[in-house]
């Protein structure tokens, strides 16, 4: 199942938003609850740089919905440091999906 982490900063005053839009896109995922995804998000300790990990198989369904568009839509200008995305191949987790 293919990964892919994405970090970024955001500037002073930001994180508030950042993360209701975030909140928002869990709450979009647990209606629809896609099969085969994985995600999840992290707000480091300096309160302004988050870490989005997701895994799924064949297209993500983080497209499709609409609280996603929303975060994306002002996400550089929100940023001190635009999102760096990275490819990554798990290892191993625990637990193991079902």
């Amino acid at each position: 199942m293919p990964a892919v982490m994405v970090r970024y900063t955001l500037k002073p005053g930001h994180a508030e938003r950042n993360e209701a839009l975030v909140r928002a896109v869990y709450r979009e995922l647990h209606d629809t609850q896609p099969s085969g995804f994985r995600y999840a998000t992290f707000k480091l300790d300096d309160g302004l740089t988050f870490i989005h990990v997701a895994a799924h198989e064949g297209e993500s369904p983080l497209r499709e919905l609409k609280a996603f568009a929303e975060f994306q839509a002002a996400i550089r200008e929100r940023c001190d440091e635009e999102p760096i995305v990275t490819q990554a191949e798990e290892i191993g987790s625990y637990p193991r999906p079902a």
